[in-house]
């Protein structure tokens, strides 16, 4: 009698990659501060010094100063998407559309202090952008690469084709990406109508109220 196969599950990071992927963390949770405080006179050095490690340390992993805060961006994103991919591979996974904005919410609602944090830094670096362009590059390079990530989910999720599998990538990322930059604008606290939560709702169901696709499960 054959026997079942075994689930898929990717192999643990290595020793050496976890204390890779940590010092890259807090080298980026360094960068985002300075990127706030400063603005675009912070130098490579700076942040290197700051973070407790050598210049050729910084360059082995950053290519630029301002690629420095990428892992902190991409922190985010890969947690909602993780979320959603968590409510794809359910028996009882429900419609795109509802899937999509719980794990927004979810995202953008803070559950610990350390998310609080997280998302404050964001703020602070998403105000020193209009003044750096090659730092604004680095956000809008981390939603692409989301918005990538996104498609093979929300596959999971529908039967939709090609192309409006990338509209609904394109507009869940959209949404979630104007609602912080929005919240990062004002001064409104995380939680309540104008948090960063309650905005990327509105604006997932404004940006794919034209997508019925999102409505139905896959079959």
């Amino acid at each position: 009698m054959p026997t079942a196969p075994r689930p898929v599950t990717s192999p643990r990071p290595s020793l050496t990659e976890r204390r890779k992927a940590e010092t890259q963390l807090e080298i980026a949770r360094t960068a985002a501060a300075l990127f706030a405080e400063r603005g675009a006179a912070v130098t490579a050095e700076e942040i290197a010094r700051t973070a407790g490690v050598a210049l050729r340390t910084f360059y082995r992993y950053f290519r630029t100063k301002e690629d420095a805060v990428a892992p902190l961006l991409a922190v985010g994103v890969r947690e909602w998407i993780d979320d959603l991919a968590t409510a794809a591979a359910g028996p009882d996974a429900p419609p795109a559309r509802a899937a999509l904005e719980r794990a927004a919410r979810q995202a953008l609602t803070p559950a610990d202090a350390t998310a609080e944090e997280a998302l404050r830094r964001t703020r602070g670096l998403l105000r020193a952008m209009p003044g750096d362009p090659a730092l604004r590059a680095v956000w809008h390079r981390v939603h692409h690469d989301s918005e990538e990530a996104l498609m093979p989910v929300l596959a999971k999720l529908t039967g939709a084709g090609p192309l409006e599998l990338r509209l609904a990538a394109a507009a869940a990322n959209t949404a979630m990406r104007v609602a912080v930059e929005e919240w990062a604008a004002g001064d409104a606290p995380m939680d309540g109508p104008d948090g960063p939560a309650e905005l990327a709702g509105r604006g997932l169901h404004a940006l794919t109220a034209g997508l019925p696709e999102l409505d139905r499960r896959k079959g």
